[in-house]
């Protein structure tokens, strides 16, 4: 074919269709050349290479009549190979665009995919001369239109917001009503029984983990396992190509949409922090043979080495400008070609560091809170990464929620009978006030969880005191060490009626203080139903039944999924379990209320002494419906609620308080009997509260 190049453009970046041709960008400060490869459909037979003519402002362009979607490409890159200055050019080996819209084949490990010979005595110094083609995935050109008829993005205000954390693979693998040939893809994701399961649950949002095109790693390959996780991004706007069953990206967008139909927002989960390229002795696959020493964090004076803050060989540099306009550039597609309302960021502190430290006013901050389309989607952090001050908890922009580590330990310990915890638990049941409460930021800050995808699942919190994680091929020695959980007698599995039982209603304790709790839930996927992990509290090489959830539910799974939709429900049912404002425990001398009290056994307020008591493990919550709700001042006008929560190991004889303008409690929630029906107790009335138990009442005022 004879290509007819010309200049072309170098906005936007990656390859972009006009219905005439297609329009190559790539940025790369210190290439001497940019080479495009273009294969054909079986993409191993490589048909033209064609110099990227034109070089403006550091982006090498160029236009190609003819070529259409469906076109597969990659990029050479010639320049210095100098890993002692930062520079890792290496023009054998075929590298992936940042900017794909998709990827087409899998990676194939081989030697060839390296910029140095393997096992030469001067290791990443040595130079490589085979070409990686044959096994590297090809970029291919995408149509970007798509008709979205009607759909809209659910704008889910924080106060309705409830997520859902989900893996394709993992919620598709089992399923009973998704067809064999969708499994552990977008299609098989929006099949209706599975969406609209997720939808009777009552949460408002699927957070999807990673789905950004992502590498499965050597070593777990030749342990037979996989990263089935996907934390191992290599291609931020580009799906993960084995999610896809028909082999286009409009799969993704037709789960969207069918999320959408359901009033359920989507969210990813996405790593901006690293790539799969790994440490100095890692593969070159994209941006460390496009330009190392722009993309990559270098140690200064040391460029041949990597800072590593995300423990995971190399960290991208969000300083850099070019850099941030690819992450920024990433999320705006996923926002406004996608359709996806937020985000959250895995190791989000790597993307506020400063060389002298974590900053708010980092340039990439800056840049997603002047983004008018980022202004509109939620935007969550993991606050935390494995580099010096890494953990930044509560120290995010304001607009940022914050995944609430402190929630998860405080709950842990104290449902497991921990002394000492009610101080604690009083901070965590009402936002944790102490970590948010500045800059104007709200309880929704704090996104709450008990267990997500890493660490044990909730019923293995009730089963398990220890990991046993042998079936990853590291003898034991990964995942953490500090689970705070309690297997109630018996390690794993069991028949004993007692501790079956318990277990169930531990789960039901933890499951009702979630949803109960000021701040925003997270419900890790198969946590409704009890599913286990068998003990495995890092299952991100797992793909297989240990990491996928199965659907097979007896009448206990029944039991509990069907508390998980009343926990939720009464949570939307009253607003004061979703308070715009901080409850600060403050009597307001004009509206002679006080949002919070923190009542004992008696049915009075706590006293000093009770809080310092560290054999204390029973408190009521009073949540009083007459607080202010807004800056308004003036009374509110909802339901006062009166939370139980009894972590001791016997029963404790509760003395409802009075409250002003009330005749009587109801009850709505009581965790040692789950199903039971809606009863009335008068004012003052004991009430036996079960020992590691959970309640909660409305105040009936006729």
């Amino acid at each position: 074919m004879d290509y007819r190049v010309r200049e072309g453009l170098p906005f936007p970046m990656g390859a972009h269709w006009d219905g005439k041709g297609v329009n190559f960008a790539l940025f790369s400060r210190n290439a001497s050349k940019v080479e495009l490869c273009l294969f054909a459909d079986d993409g191993q037979r490589e048909l033209a290479r064609i110099a990227l003519p034109e070089y403006s402002n550091e982006v090498w362009h160029g236009y190609i009549e003819g070529l259409a979607p469906g076109q597969l490409y990659g990029y050479r890159v010639h320049g210095e190979y100098a890993p002692e200055a930062g520079h890792r050019f290496n023009a054998n080996k075929l590298l992936i665009d940042p900017y794909a819209r998709q990827l087409w084949g899998e990676l194939r490990w081989d030697p060839a995919l390296f910029g140095y010979e393997i096992g030469h005595k001067d290791k990443d110094l040595s130079f490589d001369e085979r070409d990686s083609a044959p096994f590297i995935p090809k970029c291919r050109v995408v149509d970007e239109g798509y008709d979205w008829g009607s759909d809209r993005h659910p704008q889910k205000a924080w106060n309705e917001t409830s997520f859902y954390e989900m893996h394709v693979r993992g919620m598709t693998m089992r399923h009973p009503k998704v067809r064999d040939d969708l499994r552990g893809t977008f299609a098989g994701l929006a099949t209706p029984d599975l969406l609209d399961y997720v939808r009777a649950l009552g949460v408002s949002a699927i957070e999807l983990m990673p789905i950004h095109a992502f590498v499965h790693d050597q070593y777990l390959l030749d342990k037979g396992l996989r990263n089935y996780w996907g934390y191992n991004s290599i291609a931020f706007f580009a799906p993960h190509p084995q999610y896809l069953s028909d082999g286009g990206i409009e799969e993704f967008k037709r789960f969207v949409a069918a999320a959408h139909e359901r009033d359920l927002e989507v969210v990813l989960d996405v790593v901006y922090n690293h790539t799969a390229e790994g440490s100095e002795l890692g593969p070159t696959l994209s941006f460390r043979g496009i330009d190392n020493a722009v993309y990559y964090k270098l140690l200064p004076d040391q460029g041949r080495y990597y800072i590593n803050d995300t423990g995971t060989g190399n960290t991208l540099d969000t300083g850099h400008p070019r850099v941030v306009q690819m992450v920024t550039d990433s999320l705006r597609y996923w926002v406004e070609v996608m359709h996806v309302d937020g985000f959250r960021f895995d190791l989000a502190t790597i993307l506020g560091r400063e060389p002298d430290g974590f900053s708010q006013r980092n340039g990439f901050f800056v840049a997603v809170a002047q983004d008018p389309t980022l202004a509109r989607v939620k935007l969550v952090a993991e606050p935390w990464d494995s580099g010096p001050g890494g953990y930044q908890l509560g120290n995010f922009p304001p607009g940022w929620a914050e995944w609430n580590g402190r929630y998860r330990d405080t709950l842990r310990a104290f449902w497991r009978g921990d002394p000492g915890q009610l101080p604690d638990l009083a901070r965590r049941l009402t936002a944790s006030g102490d970590i948010y409460d500045h800059q104007g930021r709200s309880p929704f800050a704090s996104v709450n969880f008990v267990a997500v995808h890493d660490g044990f699942s909730l019923y293995d919190l009730t089963a398990y005191n220890d990991k046993h994680n042998e079936a990853n091929g590291d003898d034991n020695r990964d995942g953490s060490d500090d689970n705070r959980s309690w297997n109630c007698g018996v390690e794993g599995p069991t028949d004993q009626e007692d501790i079956v039982e318990l277990r169930q209603r531990q789960m039901r304790n933890f499951l009702a203080s979630l949803f109960f709790s000021q701040g925003v839930p997270l419900l890790c996927s198969g946590d409704e139903f009890g599913a286990t992990r068998q003990g495995n509290n890092n299952v991100y090489c797992q793909d297989n039944d240990l990491g996928w959830l199965h659907w097979d539910h007896d009448a206990a799974a029944q039991a509990q999924i069907r508390f998980v939709q009343k926990v939720i429900q009464l949570r939307q049912r009253y607003p004061m379990l979703r308070h715009g404002r901080f409850l600060l425990g403050r009597y307001h001398e004009t509206l002679k209320v006080k949002d919070v009290s923190w009542i004992n056994a008696n049915g009075e307020e706590m006293t000093e002494g009770e809080w310092q008591d560290g054999n204390a493990r029973c408190l009521g919550v009073l949540l009083d419906g007459r607080a202010q709700a807004t800056g308004i001042v003036r009374r509110g006008e909802d339901d006062t609620l009166l939370l139980i929560l009894n972590a001791a190991a016997q029963a404790v004889e509760f003395c409802l308080p009075k409250v002003s303008e009330g005749k009587s409690w109801e009850r709505l929630v009581d965790t040692n009997i789950p199903d039971a029906d809606a009863q009335s107790f008068a004012l003052s009335a004991p009430y036996l509260v079960t020992a590691r138990s959970l309640l909660l009442f409305v105040l009936r005022t006729q």
